[in-house]
């Protein structure tokens, strides 16, 4: 079973490859690009909550202080956007690290509207701070084009391939965290709190962890996605939106699976761009309208999303085969 597992996920990834070679098109390209940093973000969003049960309301902040940090270095200290990136994933860390603590003393929908409230004083803090041009934004200064300066004007595939190494990286960063002794400390505290504690898990060291290294691959895509737009301002990085976009991709598509982010992005990225392309500015919000009803649907039949929905049908073809082994 695990051997078919790394299968799929393998093919998968393969298919994801070779897409944009198979379909040259811009606009494809480019939707491309977005599924890839959105899945990456649901995947580091799942260390934190689908293995952890740690529900964060507040990831676009990490995502914002990954774009900021790149671009404000490049922007007034001449340094390449790859350097930012790093800084940008560790100061994103400490202040998950910083913010967090407190917060985990809290339960349930009280830790997720704490993350929520951080996620939106901190877009105040940018939006009111003339240093980072405030409300106005970053426009990234056009530079030669190339690896180091981190710019590719003439095509989309250098990004399609920086997105798509970060994806791959995210997907078996969270599939290695949840098959070794971390993720099975975080699942024992997602399952019950005061049992992991019984087991002498340190559960507030092991959710600090998991808080780092989910802000710090937030953070990273965060920087991808500057780089990519070249124009950055607080209500574009640091929206609540963004935050669920997050949550609502990965719930669809299976909360704590590996296999959950990929299919939720798969549906609502191109479901987001294409009804922005074919309806301009009268279809801004359907795309989360569908998104949502979809949500609705998933929820009544199978909380577990669109995974728990295949696991229930390949179970039913277990058992239909045994009967009919039996009948035989």
């Amino acid at each position: 079973m695990k051997r078919i597992r790394g299968n799929i996920l393998a093919l998968i990834l393969l298919i994801i490859f070779m897409l944009p070679f198979i379909y040259p098109n811009n606009n494809f390209r480019h939707i491309l690009i977005l599924f890839l940093i959105f899945a990456g973000l649901g995947e580091s969003w799942n260390i934190i909550t689908g293995f952890a049960g740690q529900t964060s309301f507040g990831h676009a902040a990490f995502f914002g202080i990954g774009a900021y940090t790149s671009t404000i270095l490049f922007y007034k200290f001449h340094l390449s956007p790859w350097i930012g990136m790093i800084f940008g994933a560790i100061l994103a860390s400490i202040i998950s690290a910083v913010v967090s603590y407190p917060c985990f003393k809290l339960k349930g929908h009280y830790f997720a509207i704490a993350t929520l409230a951080i996620a939106e004083i901190i877009k105040q803090i940018f939006v009111s701070w003339d240093y980072v041009e405030g409300a106005t934004g970053i426009s990234i200064p056009i530079v030669e084009e190339g690896i180091v300066n981190f710019q590719f004007h003439s095509s989309k595939i250098p990004y399609f391939l920086i997105a798509y190494a970060f994806f791959v990286a995210v997907v078996f960063a969270a599939k290695f965290i949840e098959k070794n002794r971390m993720g099975y400390y975080l699942k024992a505290i997602r399952d019950s709190h005061e049992a992991a504690e019984a087991l002498g898990i340190n559960t507030t060291l092991y959710k600090l962890y998991a808080m780092m290294v989910s802000a710090a691959f937030t953070a990273i895509l965060g920087t991808l996605y500057a780089q990519y737009i070249l124009y950055i301002d607080p209500f574009m990085v640091f929206p609540l939106e963004i935050s669920m976009k997050i949550v609502l991709l990965t719930v669809l598509g299976g909360i704590g699976s590996i296999y959950g982010p990929i299919i939720g992005a798969a549906v609502l990225i191109p479901l987001s761009e294409y009804t922005r392309i074919l309806l301009g500015g009268t279809g801004k919000g359907i795309d989360l309208i569908i998104f949502g009803a979809l949500i609705v649907i998933i929820a009544c039949y199978e909380p577990n999303g669109i995974i728990g929905l295949l696991k229930q049908r390949s179970r039913k073809g277990d058992t239909s085969v045994e009967k009919a082994e039996a009948l035989s």
